[in-house]
């Protein structure tokens, strides 16, 4: 942030950063403010002073006609206090910079022009009328030389989560919002291990900014406590000064913009640590590299069987979280008595490893224990999707498929069969069971997985009864072998 003020207009301004930090509530208050003959008077007079400025008599813009505006050029805005960065005297004429948004976009009003008692009643969510100048520095887009008046309506920002847009260009379109980021983690900021420093480079001290980095799907970002903004004395300034590397926190703060996202944060709370297994969310999970340490919490859906191996038992588990989030546990050790144990519904928290095999996202070498907590999910009908890339979003999930009829496989002397024992018909009863179904002319091979559901189960049996051209619906999970490769659980005759 530009800071052209004097030592005098320093200490006013630390006295006077606590105000700043009370927006951060996210609450809307419809309440209208009446501004009284005095404080007119005063802003009248700011209004008329300030470069011939008349705010009365200026067209008021859109955001969008804001944006669109070239440089330098005069704009007109009405817009809602959420945040003041101290007052300061410069030549004897009264400044302070404002965080401010309405309905449709955020501005920042750098330097406006104010005396000392406009600016205490310039409170979170009084709406003003600004005219001033369009202006750009360092990727931070401002309204400069401000002229303001006060007009009657009040409204409080709620913040608004940009987390999935870190990173983007998107991002930009958020400028000077007040924003929400979740399940940051934070990264030591240098070679030390420290998790911020006083100043951009460590060289300042107590009361100066702190800067801080935070990670989020393997992309670091700095963050920034801006002391204007939040002086040493606010509860933002305390809480950046005692985290530690490793912490998982949710923010909230105002996006200003210094060659990128450069967020000046009002508020951190912890919700955990990294380097105690912090639960991630399956969006988290999804965009974490291949070979990264995960930790998730999900419910036991299906269970392919037990077996020993080398002496440690093993066992591969469909299981799903209550958000449609679906993990494939590939041979995660367990004795036999944990196995039984893990029936349908049981919730569990795993850390392990994600890893990919020929197209099939899972996790392997995990560790489990057993939570409180029960969910059975229902079958999600994905038959819309099938032949499309938006099916893959689905993967280990329980799911049916509707309306699909049975086609013909070869066999190994060339007949006709309307299942296969093995992929290639090399198998006997006791083996994976293979079937082509058809929907709208596309042909699709699914599976009755053995170890899943053997010879004796419902399933097995009513794919050997099948016949070429019966129509069915079935159920069960969105396993991938370089493509959808269906496991199902369930056969049934089409609906009619």
């Amino acid at each position: 942030m530009k800071k052209k003020i004097t030592i005098t207009a320093l200490i006013c301004a630390l006295a006077l950063t606590a105000a700043g930090c009370n927006s951060g509530s996210g609450t809307t208050d419809t309440t209208t403010t009446t501004t009284t003959a005095a404080a007119a008077g005063q802003t009248e007079t700011a209004a008329t002073e300030a470069d011939g400025n008349d705010t009365a008599s200026a067209e008021v813009m859109s955001y969008a006609d804001f944006m669109a505006a070239e440089l330098e050029a005069k704009v007109t805005v009405e817009t809602y206090v959420q945040a003041k960065q101290g007052w300061w005297e410069n030549n004897g004429v009264g400044n302070a910079t404002f965080y401010t948004q309405n309905e449709e976009g955020a501005y920042l009003l750098y330097n406006m022009p104010c005396t000392n008692e406009e600016y205490d009643k310039l409170t979170p969510g009084t709406k003003i009328r600004v005219t001033g100048y369009k202006a750009e520095w360092s990727g931070e887009i401002e309204i400069m030389d401000g002229a303001f008046e006060v007009i009657d309506g009040n409204y409080v920002a709620a913040a608004t989560d940009v987390t999935a847009l870190l990173g983007t260009d998107a991002l930009s379109l958020e400028m000077n919002k007040f924003v929400s980021f979740k399940g940051m983690t934070v990264e030591a900021k240098n070679d030390e291990g420290a998790a911020f420093l006083y100043s951009y480079d460590g060289s300042g001290s107590d009361g100066d900014d702190l800067y801080f980095d935070v990670s989020k799907n393997g992309q670091t970002y700095t963050f920034t406590v801006e002391s204007y903004l939040c002086g040493k004395d606010t509860d933002v300034y305390k809480q950046v000064k005692e985290l530690k590397v490793g912490d998982i926190i949710d923010l909230e703060g105002f996006l200003y913009w210094y060659n990128g996202a450069n967020p000046h944060i009002t508020s951190v709370t912890v919700t955990g640590s990294s380097e105690n297994g912090s639960v991630m969310s399956y969006d988290e999970y999804v965009a974490a590299e291949l070979d990264s340490e995960v930790t998730v919490e999900t419910y036991v859906q299906a269970k392919q069987g037990w077996w020993e191996n080398n002496g440690v038992g093993n066992a591969s588990f469909y299981t799903q979280s209550d958000n449609h989030g679906a993990y494939f546990l590939y041979n995660m050790p367990c004795t036999i008595d944990e196995y039984n144990e893990l029936t349908p519904g049981t919730k569990i928290k795993v850390k392990g490893y994600k890893a990919e095999w020929s197209g099939e996202v899972e996790i392997t070498d995990a560790t489990f224990e057993i939570e409180d907590g029960s969910f059975i999910a229902e079958a999600e009908d994905v038959t819309a999707l099938l032949g499309s890339d938006e099916l893959a979003d689905h993967i280990n999930e329980f799911v049916s498929f509707k309306g699909m009829t049975v086609a013909a496989k070869q066999d190994a002397n060339g007949n006709d069969a309307a299942f296969l024992y093995n992929w290639d018909g090399s198998g006997e009863r006791g083996s994976d069971l293979y079937f082509d179904v058809t929907l709208g002319g596309n042909t699709y091979t699914f599976t009755v997985e053995s170890y899943l559901c053997s010879e004796e189960t419902e399933v097995y049996k009513a794919v050997e009864a099948l016949n070429v051209g019966d129509k069915i619906d079935l159920e069960g999970f969105l396993y991938w072998y370089n493509g959808a490769n269906p496991h199902i659980t369930s056969v049934t005759p089409a609906a009619e």
